[in-house]
C-alpha cells in the first residue's frame, strides 16, 4: 500500500521503480544509481510539446550527458528515429511503428493514461546547449518504451456525476490524455448523454484538440454543443469551449490543477482550483478552491447551494403569506364591514359613536402574531430538511428571482384564503352580517384572531414546498413541529388567561369554539394541497424541455 504526495504522474513512476527494484535499497543499488546520475538541465513539460526532458550526466560513463524525455507516445514516436529491444537498438521502421502504437491503443482502451520514454547521449557539439537547452534537442531518439498508468476515479464519482446529470447539470471531460482513454474513463463514469457523438462501445468519442483546430466559429458550436468528452486539447482550446458554452447562455464552472487550466478557471462563471494538487498560479486564478480534489464534493456544494436557497424561499414563503393574510384581514375587514356586520350600531360600543367601523383584528392581536406566533416557525422553516425533488429540477437562470410571479401568485392566493377564512369566521359569530351570530365582539374577534394564527401555522407547512405534498416527510424537521406546538401553547394562553385577556382584547373560547376555528383554519391547506395537484397534473401532462443550465470540465 502506496500512499502519494505531489504530481500523482511522477509518483506512479517512483512507486514503479520502487516496486521493480525489490529489495534494492538493501543492497545500495538504488543509492549508487541515484549518485550516478546527476540532473544538469530541464526542459518542461508544455501542453504544446506534451514532452518533458531532463538532461543528466552520467559519471560512470565519463560524464556524458544523456537526454531523457518522457510524453504522449503518438508525439514522442515522431521524434523517434531508433528503439531499445532488450539490450539492442535497431531502427524504429514503419512496422514497429505501428505496433507499439497498436500496444497505446491497447493501454488506452483499458481506462490506461500512457506515456512513453526515449532518451539519447548528447553530442560533444551539443553540450554549449545545456546551459539554456530548448526543444531542438527532442530529436533523433531512441524509444524505450511505453507506461499504462491507472488513475482509478474514486468511488464516489460515478455516483455524483449522476446525481449532477439529474440535475440538470451537463459534465464535459476535458483532457490532455490520449482520446481512447478519455473515450474509456467517460464511460465508466458516465459522461457522455443520449444523442451526442460516440465512438465505440467503449464510450463516446472524444473530440481531439487537432479536431478542433479544423472547425470554423459554427461547427465549433455545435460540436461543444453535442460532444462531452474532449482529449488531446491546449490551453486555447479549454478557453474556447469554455467561452462557447457560455454564447449559449450557460453558467460554466471548470475545475483544473495546472498552470495551463488558468486562463480557462478565470474566465468560467465558476473557476474550481484543486487545494491538494493545484499550482499556486492556478489556485490565484480560481473563484473557489476544492479542499479535498473530489468532484463528489462539488455534487455536494450545489445540493447544499439548493437547499439553503429553497430554505430562504420558504422563511420568505411563509412570512409574506402569513403577513398578506393579515394585511387583507383588516383592508377586507374594514371595505366590507357592513357586509360582515363590523358596525356598532349604538352608542357606547367598540367606537364610541353609532355606526361606526369596527375593525376586525386589534393592533395588539396583530402584533402578537407577527412576534411570537409566527417567529418560531419561521425561524425553523429556516433549518428545513431539503424536498425529494432537490436535485431534480433543472437549475435556475442567472437573472431568475428569488421572489418571482409565481411565489408572488402564491402570496396573493394563499393571503386571500386567510383572510376569507378569518373573517368567515368572525361573520359565524357577531351578530348581523352573512350569517346570523349570537355572540359579543370579543368572542368573535377572539375567534378570528385564533383561525388566523392556526392558519399560519397550517401555513408553514404549506411554505414548505410549491409542488410537493405539505403531508410528505411530514415529520423531518422537529424544530418546526416544536415551534408549531410552542405556538399553539402560547395561543391558548393569550385566549385564557385573564390578565392577557385583557392585554389582548380576548375572550375564552369553548371546546366547540376550538374545534370550529381549526377547522376553518385548515381550508389554509386543503386549498394549497388541490393547487399543488393541479400543478403536479400539469406538469406530468406538459413536462417542460430541460438543459444544461450549468456545466463543470475537468482536466
Amino acid at each position: 500500500e502506496w500512499q502519494i504526495h505531489g504530481d500523482p504522474t511522477e509518483a506512479a513512476f517512483l512507486v514503479a521503480e520502487r516496486k521493480l527494484d525489490g529489495d534494492a535499497d538493501d543492497n545500495g543499488v538504488r543509492a549508487r544509481r541515484e549518485r550516478r546520475f546527476e540532473r544538469v538541465a530541464e526542459i518542461p513539460f508544455t501542453s504544446e510539446r506534451k514532452l518533458m526532458s531532463t538532461i543528466e550526466r552520467d559519471h560512470e560513463h565519463g560524464d556524458e550527458l544523456v537526454l531523457i524525455t518522457k510524453g504522449a507516445p503518438d508525439v514522442l514516436l515522431g521524434r523517434c528515429t531508433r528503439g531499445r529491444i532488450g539490450m539492442q537498438v535497431v531502427a524504429l521502421d514503419d512496422t514497429l511503428r505501428t505496433r507499439l502504437l497498436a500496444d497505446v491503443d491497447s493501454l488506452s482502451d483499458a481506462a490506461l493514461r500512457t506515456l512513453a520514454v526515449a532518451y539519447r547521449p548528447l553530442a560533444a557539439a551539443e553540450a554549449g546547449q545545456v546551459a539554456q537547452p530548448t526543444a531542438a534537442l527532442e530529436s533523433e531518439l531512441i524509444f524505450v518504451g511505453t507506461v499504462g498508468i491507472i488513475d482509478p476515479p474514486r468511488e464516489e464519482a460515478a455516483v455524483a456525476i449522476r446525481e449532477a446529470q439529474r440535475a440538470g447539470i451537463r459534465v464535459i471531460m476535458i483532457t490532455g490524455d490520449h482520446p481512447r482513454t478519455a473515450a474509456r474513463i467517460a464511460h465508466d463514469l458516465g459522461i457522455g448523454a443520449a444523442g451526442q457523438s460516440t465512438g465505440s462501445a467503449t464510450g463516446p468519442a472524444a473530440l481531439t484538440g487537432a479536431e478542433l483546430d479544423l472547425l470554423d466559429a459554427p461547427g465549433f458550436a455545435e460540436a461543444v454543443r453535442r460532444t462531452s468528452v474532449f482529449a488531446r486539447v491546449a490551453p486555447a482550446h479549454k478557453l474556447r469551449i469554455v467561452h462557447a458554452l457560455q454564447a449559449e447562455g450557460n453558467v460554466v464552472a471548470m475545475t483544473g490543477d495546472g498552470v495551463n487550466d488558468a486562463p480557462a478557471l478565470k474566465a468560467a462563471d465558476i473557476g474550481i482550483a484543486m487545494g491538494v494538487t493545484g499550482t499556486e498560479v492556478t489556485k490565484e486564478a480560481a473563484k473557489m478552491i476544492l479542499a479535498d480534489d473530489n468532484f463528489a464534493t462539488i455534487v455536494q456544494a450545489v445540493r447544499e447551494g439548493r437547499h439553503i436557497f429553497d430554505n430562504i424561499r420558504k422563511f420568505l414563503r411563509y412570512l409574506l403569506t402569513s403577513n398578506m393574510g393579515e394585511v387583507l384581514t383588516v383592508f377586507l375587514g374594514v371595505v366590507g364591514a357592513g357586509v360582515i356586520g363590523l358596525v356598532a350600531e349604538k352608542p357606547g360600543g367598540e367606537s364610541g359613536a353609532g355606526g361606526a367601523v369596527v375593525l376586525p383584528m386589534l393592533a395588539t392581536q396583530l402584533l402578537w402574531i407577527n412576534l411570537v406566533t409566527d417567529a418560531a416557525p419561521a425561524l425553523a422553516l429556516g433549518i428545513d430538511a431539503p424536498t425529494d425533488d432537490l436535485m431534480a429540477r433543472k437549475p435556475r437562470r442567472a437573472d431568475e428571482r428569488l421572489i418571482d410571479a409565481r411565489m408572488w401568485f402564491d402570496v396573493v392566493l394563499i393571503g386571500t384564503v386567510i383572510a376569507a377564512v378569518t373573517l368567515l369566521t368572525i361573520d359565524m359569530y357577531l351578530p348581523g352580517g352573512l350569517i346570523e351570530g349570537t355572540h359579543d365582539l370579543a368572542t368573535a374577534r377572539t375567534a378570528g384572531f385564533t383561525v388566523l394564527v392556526f392558519a399560519s401555522l397550517f401555513n408553514c407547512f404549506v411554505a414548505r414546498s410549491d409542488s410537493t405534498s405539505a403531508f410528505s416527510h411530514l415529520w423531518v424537521n422537529p424544530w418546526l413541529w416544536g415551534a408549531v406546538v410552542l405556538s399553539l401553547v402560547l395561543q391558548v394562553a393569550v385566549v385564557h388567561l385573564g390578565f392577557l385577556n385583557l392585554a389582548f382584547g380576548t375572550a375564552p373560547l369553548t371546546p366547540g369554539q376550538w374545534l370550529v376555528c381549526g377547522a376553518m383554519a385548515s381550508v389554509v391547506l386543503w386549498a394549497s394541497e388541490l393547487r399543488k395537484m393541479a400543478l403536479r397534473r400539469w406538469a406530468g401532462r406538459y413536462p417542460t424541455k430541460e438543459s444544461s443550465a450549468f456545466q463543470r470540465s475537468g482536466d
